[in-house]
Formats: C-alpha cells, sequence, structure tokens
C-alpha cells in the first residue's frame, strides 16, 4: 500500500466484531484502512452512532454506499412473499456485493472482515439461513414476486467472489480476528471504555430488520432460535457456560412488550399494512430447495477446499 491513501477495506456494520476489527487495524496492527459501509435502509440508531464514534476516535475516513431503496424494499417484499426462512438474503447480499464490487474497481487488494472462528465457529443450519451470496435463487425469488426490474442492486456470485476475485484479480479476503485471540465480552469492554460504544441485545442487532428477522420471524414462525448457533460458539471457545445458555433461552429473543412496534416500524418502512406482513407470518412455508439455486456449487467448491485446506470450519 505505499504510496496509497489506504492500504486495505474493512467492511463495518457498527456490530462488535467490525467494530473491534476496525480499532485493532488501526491501534494494534498500524494499518491505513478505508472504514467501507453499506447503508442497505435499516441501520439502527445504536449503529449509527458506533461507527461515528469509532471513525472519529480513531481518525478513519468512512465511504458509506447507499443502496437504492425502492429497490431493496421490492426485494425484501419478494422474499417474504416467497415463504422463506432467509428473508434477510437480499440485505447481507448486497454488502457483500458492494464491498467486493468497489475493491475491484479501485484495485484493492485486501478486504478485511469481522468473520471469525472465536464467536462463529459453530454455522447455522443452511435451512435456517441459506447461502446469502447465491444470486440465482435471489433473482428467481424476485423473478416470481417481485415489481420492479433490479437495475441498481449489486449481485455478485459465489463463481466471482470465490475463484475470479482472488485467482484472478488478486483480492483477498482476510479474517484477522482468526489470528488474534478475540475474547467478546474483553472487545466489548474495550469499546465501550474508550469509545463510548453501545452494545445491542444480541449479535447482529445493529440492523433493525435483522433483528426483527432473527429475533422473532424465524423464532416464532419457524422455530428457530439462531442463539443456540451463537452460544455453541462461545461454549466451545470458553466464553460461556452450557448453564448460561440453558437459562438465557429460557426466556423468547424479543420483548413480548414491544415487539407490535416493531411490527409496526418493518410495515411502515416496506409501504404495507400491518396485516399484510401478519398474513406472510401465516402463509405455507418454504424452504431454499423450493427454488432455483446453485446449491451444488457451494457443497462441491466447500468440500473441495476444505480437502485442500484453503477452508476451515465444520458442516452445517
Amino acid at each position: 500500500g505505499e504510496g496509497k491513501d489506504f492500504v486495505c477495506i474493512i467492511g463495518m456494520s457498527g456490530g462488535i466484531d467490525s467494530s473491534y476489527l476496525t480499532y485493532l487495524a488501526k491501534e494494534e496492527l498500524g494499518l491505513r484502512p478505508l472504514v467501507f459501509h453499506v447503508d442497505a435502509g435499516w441501520n439502527s440508531k445504536e449503529a449509527v452512532n458506533n461507527i461515528e464514534r469509532l471513525i472519529d476516535g480513531l481518525d478513519l475516513d468512512l465511504y458509506t454506499e447507499v443502496i437504492d431503496w425502492e429497490e431493496m424494499k421490492d426485494l425484501q417484499l419478494s422474499f417474504f412473499k416467497s415463504g422463506v426462512p432467509h428473508i434477510d438474503s437480499p440485505q447481507d447480499h448486497c454488502f457483500f456485493a458492494t464491498m467486493y464490487k468497489f475493491a475491484k474497481q479501485y484495485d484493492v487488494r485486501y478486504i478485511l472482515t469481522g468473520g471469525n472462528l472465536s464467536t462463529e465457529c459453530v454455522r447455522n443450519p443452511i435451512e435456517w439461513m441459506y447461502y446469502q451470496s447465491d444470486s440465482r435463487q435471489l433473482k428467481d425469488i424476485h423473478k416470481q414476486y417481485g415489481s420492479k426490474d433490479l437495475v441498481n442492486f449489486p449481485t455478485t456470485s459465489i463463481i466471482w467472489h470465490k475463484i475470479y476475485l482472488p485467482y484472478i484479480k488478486k483480492i483477498r479476503a482476510i479474517r484477522p480476528l482468526d489470528y488474534m485471540e478475540y475474547i467478546k465480552k474483553d472487545a466489548m469492554d474495550l469499546l465501550v471504555q474508550k469509545f463510548g460504544w453501545q452494545p445491542y441485545p444480541q449479535k447482529h442487532f445493529e440492523s433493525r430488520f435483522t433483528k426483527f428477522y432473527e429475533g422473532y420471524w424465524l423464532y416464532e414462525r419457524f422455530g428457530y432460535d439462531t442463539r443456540r448457533v451463537q452460544f455453541s460458539s462461545l461454549i466451545l471457545t470458553g466464553q460461556m457456560t452450557r448453564e448460561e445458555a440453558l437459562e438465557t433461552l429460557r426466556n423468547p429473543p424479543y420483548e413480548a412488550t414491544t415487539i407490535h412496534h416493531d411490527f409496526e416500524y418493518i410495515a411502515t418502512k416496506l409501504d404495507i399494512p400491518i396485516d399484510e406482513l401478519k398474513e406472510y407470518f401465516l402463509m405455507p412455508k418454504k424452504t431454499y430447495k423450493d427454488f432455483k439455486s446453485q446449491a451444488w456449487i457451494y457443497h462441491l467448491g466447500s468440500n473441495i477446499m476444505k480437502y485442500f485446506g484453503l477452508e476451515v470450519g465444520g458442516k452445517r
């Protein structure tokens, strides 16, 4: 990165993993990162504040890409209408696609991500959260249920970001948190003390939509509790006891007294009546298998990469 304004980009959501990574990159690793944020329309107030506090406190530059809201809204409504569990895929998909597009356009060789084995060594079952980068499935669901053309919405594909970018363009995605001790509670305490960072009730709750999706929609409509996966990772890495996890799981992951307001917020944001959103909740359930996908490519590629030691992690 000699002679350049920045040596890498860091995708930052305002969550604990990306926030702590941003601190480490600047203060501990001595890097010159450009902080990259994708605004898909669902940032919580806490996330916005956390990003601003880290940027100001570390004296870093922030680049924000704003997703076309009308297209984003239409795509997310398509996923509601499809009946699948993974209704958060449009948001995650545009995060990855936008960051990879920026790296390619400006010849940035290194992308630092907050992904890590310390808090994410146990993966969500594929039936709960299908691969967010599968553009074939995303486009098939939108084709069947959408009403607008996706002109500006960024898309990616497994071949593009797993083969073309790293092996042809030499753009690498690196997970620094896998190379050092990462204790979630200690990281949160440090960020709170140094920057006034605000914790979230649960992992991924920096997005208002993800909070509703993981905290209520998956839990009540499908019976999937993502805390089981998150807590399992913390138990395996010695950051939580099984007894603590079971005690927490006795209570639902959402506030029963405020869920009506969450329903109202999501419906209003999507420009639909609350009753329509409730109808989607009651409609027949479907899975990723009911739509076109590139699942076979993911499975084949994962087995090959694990065989050659290029990917670690257990089976879903």
